[in-house]
């Protein structure tokens, strides 16, 4: 089901960017299990799935600094000062999230049918679409490649490829010049407020997911609209409905 505020220009929109974490991927079980499994290497204690998972969304930098931060006491002997510990703990993050990145993360469903509709105007030419997430590069570019949403996007940028994140505009507007769209010919898609406010700063349209990992958060920013299941992507833009 979709759910408008704003009419959406839909002859005019040629650039899709998407977001990863909770718009095109359900990876909470594996991001989850990687900060549990960094806070107990360091002898602290695992934290519940539901309060790691509100912490995804600005990068993996800010989610580990979250999950150090909830009351308790750091183990015994850890390094000092404050910023070295989230340095080591980073690091051992990373790495084991490398390794475990696919154990559990699926598509969502409808997501691979309707970018397969969506790849193409409707006058038959090619539509650009890429990913824009805060999450680093490296493990984005792995999990679209494991996962064969690759082939769909010309880009596919991460937290680490530029000097900001979303919701500073820079990497949508690297998309847009690389795609030569406009802002008003340019739809972001994401499930939190995050990616909402990185399509407002670019003076692009937005459209939230309710499906995601924060959709509590779309309230507060009013996307153009929202959509509950990743199949509607394609009705709001115009397309019949995919079925999955």
């Amino acid at each position: 089901m979709s759910h408008l505020f704003r009419s959406l220009p839909i002859g005019s929109l040629r650039l899709i960017v998407f977001d990863l974490d909770g718009t095109l991927i359900d990876s909470r079980q594996d991001l989850c299990n990687s900060v549990n499994a960094t806070l107990q290497h360091f002898g602290l204690r695992a934290l519940p799935d539901d309060v790691i998972a509100g912490f995804i969304g600005d990068g993996a930098a800010m989610l580990i600094r979250r999950a150090l931060a909830v009351p308790g006491e750091l183990p015994a002997g850890s390094p000092a000062p404050e910023e070295a510990f989230f340095e080591e703990a980073f690091a051992y993050f990373l790495a084991f999230y490398r390794a475990h990145k696919l154990d559990f993360t699926t598509v969502y469903p409808g997501v691979l049918e309707s970018l397969e509709a969506l790849k193409t105007l409707p006058d038959g030419s090619a539509r650009p679409m890429a990913v824009l997430t805060n999450k680093p590069v490296g493990p984005a570019r792995a999990i679209c490649e494991g996962l064969g949403l690759s082939p769909y996007f010309f880009s596919i940028y991460g937290g680490d490829s530029f000097a900001t994140k979303k919701p500073d505009p820079l990497g949508l507007i690297t998309l847009m010049t690389e795609a030569d769209a406009k802002p008003g010919e340019t739809l972001m898609i994401g499930d939190s407020d995050v990616d909402i406010r990185t399509a407002r700063n670019a003076g692009a349209w937005a459209l939230g997911c309710s499906f995601g990992l924060a959709p509590e958060t779309l309230e507060e920013v009013k996307p153009d609209a929202v959509v509950d299941h990743a199949s509607a992507w394609t009705a709001v833009l115009g397309s019949t409905e995919i079925r999955a």
